[in-house]
């Protein structure tokens, strides 16, 4: 029964803190996915503004580059109507330039001819002089049969003062396929500069637009130190990364140019070899979200502490009352006298080791022990001699029951018993000899003229098929050898004869 309630109290115990383990393990991945959750939404957030920001710019570059495109057609038409060489001279530059003369154009919309010399002038009458042989467009044009829209990379201009441009060009094929020269037409990128500071990107983030060659061309906000349009970036991780990405898509990493902490989002310009890149400060982004979790982490963190801090204090008071409980139990099956077994121990151990012995065939004995002349003797000393006394025997019997599954019980009044288990006739009479010896050996209290003596009986169950048949003739036997001791003289063993036993009960207590 003890064992039985000392795993029912372990198994709550476990019960107790693998339940508090799982809930601090639940509540940490609760609060870990609604974080992450919330954090997918603070990025979707950031994400979807700079969609709208790369889709206004991606429309402006597109509206831009068609109008340089409707001009650039309209330019190589005239420029191959037989008709032209008969228009005045004065009408001529209306002819070739109307719609580039009528769009708000960034730029100059130019004529050059096979030799690389300008032939018309959108913005002058009389055209300006310059030799476009060697420029990258017309090396292109004039090695390719492509009549397809070219846009060149990021270049300086040499004809006005428009800084940082690009140029957009077409090819002019004869009516044999040969090359004429080209029409071609730049704009300013300080226009998408100013383009962009009307957008709130906030401090810390940037926007800039990329062709696919990796040059920058407009960026904001400007460094102080040097601009950066006309920087290729291809060789950074940054760039390939962009480059190699498909038409959109966003990552997080450290910028190579400001060394922050971004969230960048890029989206190609449809049909045009332009991206548009806006890098969102993290901080910004998910600044309010750190916050936010460190908030809800030191609050988890907390209640966590808590139901650990509340599983240990009730795991110590089960423990504590697990004692308590342990401690009552052996208070109620011990004898407050002499700190032997009681008599409701030893009946529960009889019973437990008798059942234990007809399973298993061992054998086991019992020693009925009684104090000689303990009433004479309580009378010369009193109660607290005759107390004194069988504290003294007591403390003799019960180390001669040592073994695990032996037990020395007080049985009643000056009478003890030991329970020997696995243990034979010869074993048993041994024993018991010697704890007479010991209690006869014991130094007398005072007054006292002759030791204290007792006589014991024993009674030994050989094995399953031998008598005695039950407990209480194994009991009867060892009452019947202490009540032979008691009439042979006392202060001696006797053993049970089975033959000549009588059918009493087991002694009650005094």
């Amino acid at each position: 029964m003890p064992n039985h309630s000392a795993r029912l109290a372990a198994k709550a115990e476990r019960t107790l803190v693998m339940g508090s383990a799982a809930a601090i393990m639940t509540i940490l991945g609760i609060v870990l996915f609604l974080l992450s959750e919330e954090y997918d939404s603070a990025r979707e957030v950031a994400l979807r503004s700079a969609k709208n920001m790369a889709q206004l710019i991606d429309s402006d570059i597109q509206r831009n580059v068609e109008l340089y495109d409707l001009s650039l057609q309209g330019l190589i038409d005239a420029s191959q109507n037989p008709d032209l060489a008969r228009v005045p001279p004065s009408l001529q530059r209306q002819v070739l330039f109307g719609r580039a003369i009528s769009a708000p154009l960034r730029g100059d919309i130019l004529w050059i001819n096979e030799s690389g010399q300008i032939v018309a002038d959108s913005l002058a009458v009389v055209p300006r002089h310059f030799d476009f042989s060697q420029r990258e467009n017309f090396l292109f044009h004039q090695a390719s049969s492509a009549d397809g829209l070219r846009i060149s990379r990021p270049i300086r201009d040499q004809l006005g003062d428009l800084k940082w441009c690009i140029a957009f060009s077409r090819r002019i094929s004869g009516p044999d396929g040969g090359f004429h020269g080209m029409a071609s037409g730049v704009l300013r990128l300080e226009y998408f500069s100013d383009l962009f500071k009307t957008l709130n990107i906030g401090a810390g983030s940037t926007v800039s637009l990329i062709n696919t060659d990796g040059d920058i061309l407009a960026h904001e906000p400007e460094t102080q130190q040097n601009s950066l349009i006309g920087l290729n970036l291809a060789d950074r991780p940054n760039m390939r990364r962009i480059l190699g990405g498909g038409q959109n898509g966003y990552f997080t990493a450290i910028s190579s140019l400001h060394g922050g902490r971004l969230l960048y989002s890029y989206t190609r310009v449809e049909g045009l070899p332009l991206l548009v890149v806006v890098a969102l400060a993290y901080d910004d982004v998910f600044g309010p979200w750190q916050r936010t979790a460190a908030v809800i982490c030191m609050a988890t963190l907390g209640l966590c502490l808590g139901i650990a801090w509340l599983t240990l204090m009730f795991r110590r008071e089960l423990r504590r009352g697990r004692r308590s409980e342990s401690n009552l139990a052996t208070l109620a099956a011990t004898d407050p006298l002499t700190g032997l077994a009681n008599r409701r121990r030893l009946d529960q151990t009889l019973e437990l080791e008798w059942a234990r012995a007809q399973r298993s065939g061992r054998g086991m004995a019992v020693l009925m022990i009684d104090v000689d002349h303990f009433g004479a003797f309580n009378e010369l000393h009193g109660h607290h001699g005759g107390d004194e006394a069988l504290r003294n025997v007591a403390r003799v019997v019960g180390q001669s029951a040592q073994r695990p599954g032996d037990l020395a019980a007080r049985y009643g009044g000056e009478e003890f018993v030991v329970l020997l288990v696995e243990t034979g006739l010869s074993g048993a009479l041994q024993l018991a000899q010697a704890i007479r010896e010991q209690i006869e050996t014991l130094p007398p209290l005072s007054k006292a003229t002759t030791p204290l003596t007792v006589s014991i009986g024993v009674a030994v169950k050989a094995n399953a098929a031998s008598p005695p048949a039950t407990l209480t003739a194994l009991l009867c036997e060892a009452d019947a050898a202490l009540y032979r001791a008691k009439h042979e003289g006392r202060n001696r063993v006797c053993h049970a004869d089975p033959a000549q036993q009588s059918k009493k009960t087991p002694a009650t207590p005094a």
